[in-house]
This record gives structure tokens, sequence and C-alpha cells, in this order.
């Protein structure tokens, strides 16, 4: 890439340029002297060349390097030749630059770890000298597929008609959902800003404006508890259509999702299957189930829920999983999966194990309670074979669901069921409209406010709130969520009720949400669509444990920019402007 300062960067040089004279420019890598040779690896984001300096045939330049260190900058002019020891792990290991001149750019003081793919710099660390962190390869590549990601997404997009429009970042703050992140305001004392959570309400408005297909990869906001998958600040792909129904929004962006693996990773997506959201739950105890390996849940109430065993009498569910070809394992083995499911992360009180022996014979750990014909009943039930293990729990249903869902997940990582480079996906389809919080003694929205019931149950909003089906879809990709979204309420009166359903007097929706329920009144088309997270997208597609090695400058597990210190205190004087002090 030919600028005034270089003819080439340091990724593109082969055995075609022999001879040719060369001006590269980068950082030092390493620097190694044997005998009379010095060698320096030069790196730029797009490689790393290997420039050779003679003592013999130029001893004043080897004198001018020796003081040079890594991460120097430096400008080196010399000749491309063939290099003696090829190095056949990179583009360039052909050929070397025969130095003639250099030039220091600019100096360096020692980094505190390595600039290399296998870092000596420990995750506080490197976050800290991040700019430094975002030469390495790893993360470097990271930045460049997602950015490779996003002009694929922009490309799709605009040639199926979607318009990208920016929204505001300074918003209204509302109770639902997350906690917002709030800006006060210097003009009007005692009153805030929140920065969005997302851009939902405004995209509906950009229906009601009859901009029938929009999308946006926007920064959103959620003052929340942090995991692997989580950052404050976020980026999704923002979409929503007009004159549409369900089937329609989950066409057009599974041809998203075909294109974004066909054109990012060479693979052909098959049909996206699809899957309720009970039988999510009652098949994989998750609305996110992790579907490249089987061991799906058989319950097991009817065939264990006869004899006397209390835990099993009064559980509201049983359930089970089997393992295919386990029966083999150590009591060691099966106290540490106990142990795993005991661990506060996961909160089951036990586990009951079934070993179908080879023999034909049952090995349990509720032997006393239960005889062989009970045993091999359970086998029947859930389809074990000799050989096989059966793990079963017990308890609320929900809860025990989850718990189970935890164990398969760690059963599938230990028979290595999960495999890196292997996709499934799934659209997760009619989740509840609400969910019912004892705490407060009242429903939440699943999704979010504006999220339409089924049409066939939307009679059952006052009646049965707690069995109304929405117009909801999650897509889910290796039992992570992605995406998700729905089709929107675009009735006025519909809206109410959901907002009545939801608690709300019709004045406090009216404050919070009425310029939305207003512009309801001027010819809101039906509408809908979805949200997908760009860098968890990131993540899952290159089969990474975190979003923050795709995030340029991400915040850690306290939300706290170990870069720049923030977030920081500020003066009194910028408190007084603010009307807070």
């Amino acid at each position: 890439m030919k600028t005034s300062l270089r003819t080439h960067t340091c990724g593109e040089l082969t055995a075609n340029n022999i001879g040719e004279k060369v001006t590269l420019c980068g950082w030092i890598q390493k620097i190694r002297k044997l005998g009379g040779m010095t060698f320096i690896d030069l790196r730029d984001r797009y490689g790393i060349t290997q420039l050779a300096f003679n003592a013999e045939t130029n001893p004043d330049l080897c004198k001018q390097i020796e003081p040079f260190g890594r991460e120097w900058v430096i400008q080196v002019t010399g000749t491309v030749a063939e290099r003696y020891s090829k190095n056949k792990n990179i583009p360039t290991g052909d050929i070397e630059i025969l130095a003639e001149k250099i030039t220091v750019l600019n100096e360096s003081l020692t980094p505190p770890f390595t600039i290399e793919d296998e870092s000596d710099g420990g995750d506080e660390l490197r976050m800290k000298f991040r700019y430094l962190d975002l030469r390495r390869n790893p993360v470097k590549n990271n930045l460049l597929f997602r950015h490779k990601l996003g002009i694929a997404i922009r490309n799709y997009m605009n040639n199926i008609g979607f318009v990208e429009i920016e929204t505001p970042m300074l918003v209204n703050s509302t109770p639902e959902g997350a906690r917002d992140f709030v800006v006060p305001s210097r003009l009007s004392h005692g009153e805030f800003y929140a920065l969005p959570q997302s851009p939902q309400t405004f995209k509906q408005l950009l229906m009601v404006s009859g901009f029938d297909r929009y999308f946006q990869i926007v920064k959103c906001f959620r003052d929340e508890d942090l995991r692997a998958d989580r950052q404050p600040e976020f980026t999704q792909i923002d979409c929503e259509m007009s004159f549409i129904t369900q089937e329609d929004i989950l066409q057009t962006f599974e041809g998203l999702i075909k294109y974004i693996f066909k054109e990012i990773k060479g693979i052909d997506i098959e049909p996206i299957e699809r899957i309720t959201w009970h039988d999510a739950m009652k098949y994989y105890g998750s609305d996110k189930p992790d579907a490249r390996f089987g061991m799906r849940f058989v319950e097991l109430n009817n065939v264990l829920q006869h004899k006397d065993f209390k835990v099993f009498n009064e559980a509201e569910l049983v359930v089970g999983i089997v393992a295919k070809g386990c029966a083999h394992y150590s009591r060691k083995q099966l106290d540490e999966l106990t142990n795993f499911v005991k661990r506060p992360q996961v909160g089951a009180t036990g586990l009951v194990y079934i070993q179908c022996q080879e023999d034909g014979h049952f090995k349990s750990s509720v032997d006393k309670f239960y005889d062989q014909n009970d045993l091999q009943a359970v086998a029947k039930e859930c389809g074990a074979e000799a050989g096989d293990l059966i793990l079963i729990m017990a308890g609320p249903r929900m809860k025990t669901q989850t718990q189970l869902c935890q164990l398969r997940l760690e059963m599938g990582s230990r028979l290595g069921l999960r495999k890196a480079g292997e996709y499934k996906l799934l659209w997760v389809v009619d989740f509840p409209l609400l969910e019912w919080d004892e705490e407060t003694q009242r429903y939440y929205a699943m999704h979010h406010p504006f999220t339409a019931p089924k049409p066939e149950h939307e009679a059952m909003l006052e009646s049965d709130p707690g069995h109304v089906n929405a117009n909801a879809y999650d897509l889910v990709i290796n039992g992570t969520e992605v995406g998700g979204g729905s089709i929107r309420i675009h009735d006025k009166e519909l809206q109410k009720r959901m907002f009545k359903a939801l608690g709300f007097t019709e004045e406090e929706a009216q404050k919070q949400f009425g310029f939305l329920m207003n512009a309801f009144q001027y010819g809101a088309p039906p509408h809908g669509g979805l949200a997908f997270g760009f860098d968890r997208m990131c993540s899952v597609l290159c089969d990474a444990d975190t979003i923050r090695d795709f995030i340029a400058f991400p915040k850690n597990n306290a939300a706290r920019d170990m870069m720049l210190g923030a977030p920081t205190p500020i003066s009194d004087a910028q408190l007084k402007e603010l009307g807070l002090k």
C-alpha cells in the first residue's frame, strides 16, 4: 500500500519482488544477532517482513541499529532478496530486505508484555495497555473480522432495500427492562437524559413515518452486572419492517444469516429449524439450547413417583438425560458431577444416577428404593441402552430444568460434543408474552411492552395473561442467543391493554410512552423487527468465549475502563453546573 513514507506494507512482498528497491515502515517485533548478521522482524498490521543487516558489507548501518529495541518505529529502504532460511508460516517468508538505509521514526519504551500471539500479559494488564494489545495478531484479526462482518451486513441490507438511519443517543429514561445509564442536564437542573438500551421506540416511529425497511448498526447501553458476553456499552444490528408477518421477518433475516455464513465463513447453512419456547424448556431446560448434540430431557414423574422416595414423590418435576457410553464412570467421576450441580452457580441439592451396565443389570444411587424392574422402566422411558449413564434431577419445574441444562452442557463439553467450527442454528418462537415476578407481585414483559400477543391469544390478555403467547422469536446459535425480536403492537387500544396488563396506569403510560401512542393515531402500519447482538455474533462465529476481544476498547467485569480509569469523580465545579451540588 504505497504512501509517501513507504512503497509496500510488511505483508505483501513475495519472491516476485526479488531485486526491487523498496521502503517499509513499521514496528520492531524482534531483533536477532547471529554472528556478523543481524535480523529484524518488522511488523505492521498487514504482516511481518525480515530485514537483514551484514556487519561486513555495511558496518555503519549495523552500528546504527545497536540501540534499537522492541516496538521502535522505523523506516527502512533496501533491496528484496531471496531468504536463505525460509519461513513457510508467513506470506513473506521467501524473502528478506537487504537494508541500505534506516530512519528512526520514534523510539519506544519496553512494552509491559510481549506483543506476540501468545502474550505473557494478563487480562487486566493488557486492558490497561489496550493500544499495545491491539497490535497482537489475535486481537487485531478479531477487529478486522468485525469490520468484514459489518461490511457484509451493510451490503446485504442495502441490496434488499433497507435504509440505515441514525437515532438519538440522548433519550428519556424508562423503568422497564434493565437499568439505564443517565446523563444530567446542565440546562434543566434536576432532569436527566438516558442513554438508549435500544432504538426500539424510534424504529417504530420510523415505521409510522413510512420508512418500511430500516436498519442501523448502533451503540446501546445497559447498566447491568457483567458476564463474558455482556458489556455496559454494546453494538447491535437493529432492524424493522412494515407490512409484514412473522414469517416475512424470519425468512428475510434467515437470508441475512445464510449470507453471513457463506460470505464470512464459507459455510452453507441449512434451513434453520424452529422450536417453540415451551419445547425448548421441556427438552433442553433453556430458551437458548445448544442443539449441536442430543441428550434431550426426558420427564420421569410417571415412572419414578410410585415408590417411597420422598425427593422424587414431592418434586414438581423429575427429569433426566442420557449420557451415551458413560456407564463406566467411576465413583470419583460421579461424585465430580454431583459436586458440579451443587455449586452455587447451579444450586442443586443432589444428583441421582443409573448405570446401564453391559450385562443388562442396573446400578443406581437409589438402589434401596427402586428394584431392577423399576430401573429398567426408567431406562426404557429414556431410550437408554447398555453402556449408558442416566442422570436425574428433581424439584420445582423451572429451577430443575435450568439446573439440568447446566449439567447437560457440562456433559456435552466433557464428551467433546460441543465442537468448535460446528454450527447449529434455531429459531425459538412462541415465547410467553408476560412473566410473573413473585417479589413485586406483578407481570413484566418478557421482551418489551411493545411486543404483540399472538392474534389468537389477544382475548386472554385480561382473563389469563400468564398463558398468552407473544408474537416473538429469537435466533440461537450453539446455545447463544444472538438476536431476537417480535411483531409490534400497532393498534393504540391494544397497546393500552398491554400497559394495563403490566400494571401501568393510563397517566403513567401516557407520561412515558405518550409520544408513541399518539403517533399510532396517525396511521401506524403493521410492523415488526429484530436486533442481533453484533459483538456477540462476532464471538460466536469465531468460537470465542468473550465479546471483549471483538471490541476495540472494552470494559472489565466491574464495568471499568482500565486504560482510561473511567468512571472517575468529576470536579465540584462540574457538579454545581449540573445542579448536583
